[in-house]
């Protein structure tokens, strides 16, 4: 595509869906989206799902739209998703993309092998939210639009310091900016604020966390048990693989914690010479160079022992380079 108008044409019932456990990117390239085709395609009815967005998304502009379940039988003419890097990460309406005329799969992921009718990926543009941006009129672009742009493109930026952040980002991110939107409260919001809890659950993961391979790799861990006293869950948890990745002398930054009694969601982080979307991958999940995740079963140590395996097995592929 170069432009969304090209599969709107004719179009009367839209269906927006992301992936499970929607991150900033996911939130607002999904919102942008809809707030987008709501304003300038008004004959469209467009209904957007997914699955139980953070507080932290509050601010965007009709995040109450959304729906956090399937609402009837229904058979859209156009289903896109936004951010979804494979067919089984869809989450909510995964029936109605199933059922839907025409299927429509905007991303970045490059692992993404592309499972819908229409797959517009660029695995070399920072977030699903830039790809977005590209496939929209530019002069359209209100304030709402631009505020869910820019809060996926912070998230998985980290505020522009990934390397993934090219000058085309930046571009984007000063045109959005000039809509008038509170950026800097949507950084704050995104990435600073924590509560009380938060604060102590990320500083018992810090002074709990483990050094491997002679400090390359930190590990730090959450058991149930543990979420359970501090009453958090994984909305809660954002920010404490990132803050891992800063240690110094780290290459990869791992966090675990346990959703089900021995099954873990698993959050990798690199700093450059560790390609940790292909660890992701091999695992069943996907993501970034840089960034990815998956999902594990099995005792904790089994879970650290086999994605360690995987990282020490780059690390010194690395080496001998």
């Amino acid at each position: 595509m170069k432009n969304i108008s090209e599969v709107l044409t004719g179009v009367k019932t839209m269906g927006i869906a992301g992936h499970i456990r929607p991150d900033g990117d996911c939130v607002g390239s999904c919102m942008a989206l809809y707030l987008y085709v709501t304003e300038h395609f008004p004959e469209i009815d467009v209904r957007i799902y997914l699955d139980h967005p953070k507080p932290v998304f509050s601010h965007i502009d009709r995040i109450g739209d959304i729906r956090t379940e399937t609402d009837g039988d229904r058979e859209f003419d156009l289903f896109v998703t936004c951010d979804v890097s494979a067919r089984d990460r869809l989450a909510v309406a995964d029936e109605y993309f199933d059922r839907a005329k025409k299927t429509v799969c905007i991303d970045h992921h490059v692992s993404n092998p592309g499972f819908a009718d229409i797959n517009h990926v660029r695995g070399d543009v920072s977030s699903c939210c830039e790809v977005l941006y590209g496939l929209l009129d530019a002069d359209k672009v209100d304030r709402p639009v631009a505020a869910a742009i820019y809060t996926g493109m912070i998230h998985d930026t980290g505020v522009f310091q990934y390397s993934s952040t090219s000058p085309e980002t930046m571009r984007i991110a000063g045109e959005l900016m000039k809509t008038g939107f509170e950026f800097n409260r949507i950084i704050d919001q995104s990435f600073y604020e924590k509560t009380y809890i938060q604060n102590q659950v990320m500083g018992r993961v810090l002074a709990e966390s483990i050094l491997l391979m002679n400090g390359a790799c930190i590990i730090g861990y959450l058991r149930k048990k543990d979420m359970e006293f501090y009453g958090v869950d994984g909305k809660d948890l954002d920010g404490i693989v990132s803050q891992l990745r800063l240690t110094k002398g780290v290459e990869v930054a791992m966090f675990l914690y346990e959703t089900e009694t021995q099954t873990f969601k698993v959050s990798l982080r690199s700093n450059g010479h560790v390609d940790v979307s292909r660890i992701a991958v091999y695992f069943g999940g996907g993501g970034h160079t840089r960034a990815a995740g998956c999902d594990l079963q099995g005792s904790m140590y089994d879970v650290i022992n086999n994605v360690t395996r995987e990282i020490e097995r780059q690390i010194c592929m690395e080496k001998v380079r």
